[in-house]
């Protein structure tokens, strides 16, 4: 919880911490900038390997994308919404969750049935299991053409399977060696990352509905299949085919688990701490400059805030002229950034039999591009709606809440919808901005009424966010939440890796790695091992025997 964190022991504001380093200066072995998955995973793993860590949060709580915010006696949880594997004991991102919070967080399955998705008056399931889910697009499309290309679209699935570790290897390799051997690794990566999804299923079948209930989950990755890689669509799409978990206690418990980790061995998790820029000299990173002008050193630097802001903000002009890093950034374009309508509900959700699963909510067109590009304005039909009720999913919500329900409702969109108030400050925008902010609201509770009429007439409180929001508390450019748009082009781009042209300077997260909290986490394992030359996934796969 938002209150819960900020209060916490194992974490301390950064006047606090300024007082003690003035008191006896504490020597870090790394600094980490950013407390999201990719930012907290590389401190936890790297704390672990006996190394002394100091994490900067820029905000004044803790958690990146896995935090939450408190308002009325309610609780939202704003981008860990669910996380496929992690509740299946042996797999590798169980295991990697498992060792980075000392086996301390735990997770809760979902139902069987994990995702719906609701097209018009039509309703599809995603069962878990892949036999399963099989079975239910065959009962879905049952025509023999229709058979054969869901077959062929399994088939394609564990074809990419098959092809990841390599690409993953590449990222961590030494210069050097991915020069020889990073064309060889990648090669069949890009064989599925170089076209679109759309591209990729109908090459499969030519039946529109189908391509639209298999594709119903892109808003896991944030583009839809006309724009997005299929590589990025393959990846979420064998992630969640064992169904998903939630975490018990609610998406903090990822920071509140992780943190004593690092404090365990010394470190610190310092908030509302903003880096102006990281210092460079002789190509070499050597500590950051915060915004008071105070200078930290540390040996090693690792920038969890994303490669737009570490590259684009955070570093000097003499060194982005020096490995063009400017050009480089050119090569990306943002993902999309979201709204979010969170609401409080005086009345449990047992007793409003709300169940543990997520819902993508659709207009009765199946065709994901249509939906966007009809959607200029009001009068049309929101192009997708994700909606989930993270109280029932947390086993532990109703002990803490007593009769309440927390309802979420998310929407894509691209932040240039308010850039008129880019340069407005937070929860001083003005009027205007809050009609455009209720106009979307409305649209909102119209699909979060199609899923669960049952809610209708008895909401106690709502609030909305808008990219903006996103912008001000996580400090993306346009608010974005996926990072660099995952499109084919991005998949191209061979600077996006835990290791950078700057000697001791290192990335993390989302945008080394690939989108999602998952991906956040597993880019920090890979930037531990870049940094400490050690296969980190191994060591996990061994240490965590179950």
């Amino acid at each position: 919880m938002e209150e819960d964190l900020e209060n916490s022991e194992v974490t301390k504001s950064y006047t606090s911490f300024k007082k003690e380093q003035e008191q006896g200066e504490k020597t870090f072995d790394a600094i980490v900038i950013g407390s999201g998955t990719g930012g907290l995973s590389v401190a936890a793993v790297l704390a672990k390997e006996g190394k002394l860590v100091l994490v900067l949060e820029q905000h004044y709580i803790i958690g990146g994308y896995t935090h939450a915010f408190q308002r009325k006696g309610y609780m939202w949880d704003v981008g860990l919404h669910y996380v496929g594997q992690v509740h299946i004991e042996g797999t590798l991102l169980n295991k990697a969750f498992r060792y980075i919070s000392d086996e301390k967080l735990e997770w809760e399955p979902l139902d069987n049935i994990y995702d719906r998705a609701v097209f018009g008056d039509k309703e599809y399931e995603f069962p878990r299991g892949r036999n399963n889910l099989k079975a239910k697009l065959k009962e879905y499309f049952p025509d023999e053409k229709d058979i054969s290309s869901i077959d062929s679209y399994f088939q394609l699935l564990d074809e990419v399977n098959k092809v990841g570790p390599g690409y993953y290897i590449e990222k961590v390799m030494p210069e050097f060696l991915a020069t020889i051997f990073g064309d060889f690794l990648r090669r069949k990566v890009l064989k599925f990352s170089d076209q679109t999804t759309l591209g990729v299923l109908k090459g499969i079948t030519d039946n529109e509905q189908l391509i639209g209930v298999l594709t119903a989950q892109y808003g896991d990755y944030g583009l839809q299949p006309a724009q997005s890689s299929f590589y990025m669509h393959a990846v979420p799409a064998n992630h969640y085919m064992e169904g998903a978990g939630y975490p018990v206690g609610g998406a903090p418990r990822f920071a509140e688990t992780v943190i004593p980790v690092i404090k365990k061995a010394g470190g610190e998790v310092v908030m509302q701490a903003s880096v102006k820029q990281i210092i460079v000299k002789n190509n070499t990173a050597i500590g950051v400059e915060m915004a008071d002008g105070t200078v930290l050193n540390a040996k090693t630097i690792v920038s969890s805030a994303g490669v737009v802001n570490t590259y684009g903000k955070l570093l000097s002009q003499e060194v982005k002229e020096q490995h063009d890093l400017e050009k480089k950034l050119e090569q990306l374009t943002p993902s999309l950034a979201h709204m979010g309508l969170y609401v409080g509900i005086k009345e449990s959700s047992k007793n409003l039999k709300l169940p543990k699963c997520n819902y993508w909510i659709f207009p009765d067109e199946y065709n994901h591009k249509l939906n966007q590009d009809r959607y200029t304005d009001f009068d049309s039909q929101l192009p997708v709606a994700f909606a989930s009720f993270p109280s029932a999913k947390d086993p532990e919500s109703e002990e803490k809440y007593p009769g309440r329900t927390m309802a979420e409702v998310i929407i894509l969109l691209p932040d240039t919808w308010f850039a008129k108030w880019e340069n407005t400050s937070w929860k001083k925008r003005g009027e205007e901005y809050e009609k455009l902010k209720e106009k979307f609201a409305e649209q909102m509770f119209e699909q979060l009424y199609r899923i669960a009429p049952q809610l209708k007439g008895k909401v106690d409180y709502y609030e909305v966010s808008s990219p903006l929001s996103t912008k001000h508390f996580s400090g993306h450019p346009h608010g974005e939440i996926y990072g660099a748009a995952l499109t084919p082009k991005r998949f191209r781009q061979k600077f996006l890796k835990p290791i950078t042209p700057v000697k001791n300077l290192y990335l993390a997260g989302q945008d080394a790695m690939i989108a999602s909290i998952s991906g956040g986490v597993m880019g920090g394992v890979l930037c531990a091992t870049a940094i400490l030359k050690k296969n980190m996934l191994w060591k996990i796969q061994k240490s965590i025997k179950k």
